[in-house]
């Protein structure tokens, strides 16, 4: 079953459970894979899907810690329990270990040496993990690594 249908099912079903923290957060990623798909001019495949559904968690991870420095504790909730209906169809997400692995590959095959070279090191990184691994975690590790 693609995304699309997993999608359509799901909201239905939010729909007959009266669930709306789930309905709301079901259609506005529908939303924005629809908006995706008319910016593209062609019907998004999985791999895009969970591009979109990684934005939008990244949106909602951003806007949660915001809304907790200025002590908005019930926006902070409302952001993270969206989030955690995103992230159930994200593939499964990958540990600090495996993109510690996954990193050290890239640098070797790379040749990366110094912190200047990130940007050979993060292409074929986000690559592998796209969807698997928040994108500012990659970051810092690849960081870490780098710096020795």
């Amino acid at each position: 079953m693609s995304l699309q249908d997993q999608l359509s099912s799901d909201m239905k079903d939010a729909m007959r459970a009266k669930d709306a923290l789930r309905l709301s957060t079901i259609r506005q990623l529908r939303s924005a894979i629809k908006n995706k798909e008319i910016e593209l001019g062609k019907s998004l495949d999985d791999e895009f899907i969970i591009g979109v559904i990684t934005t939008q968690g990244k949106q909602r991870r951003e806007a949660a810690q915001m809304y907790r420095e200025n002590d908005r504790l019930e926006l902070a909730e409302k952001e993270e329990a969206e989030l955690e209906v995103l992230l159930a169809y994200l593939p499964a997400q990958l540990g600090e270990d495996e993109l510690r692995t996954i990193i050290a590959a890239a640098i070797a095959e790379t040749g990366a040496t110094s912190p200047r070279d990130m940007g050979k090191v993060m292409g074929p990184v986000m690559a592998k993990t796209r969807g698997c691994a928040d994108g500012k975690l990659v970051n810092q590790l690849v960081k870490e690594l780098l710096a020795g």
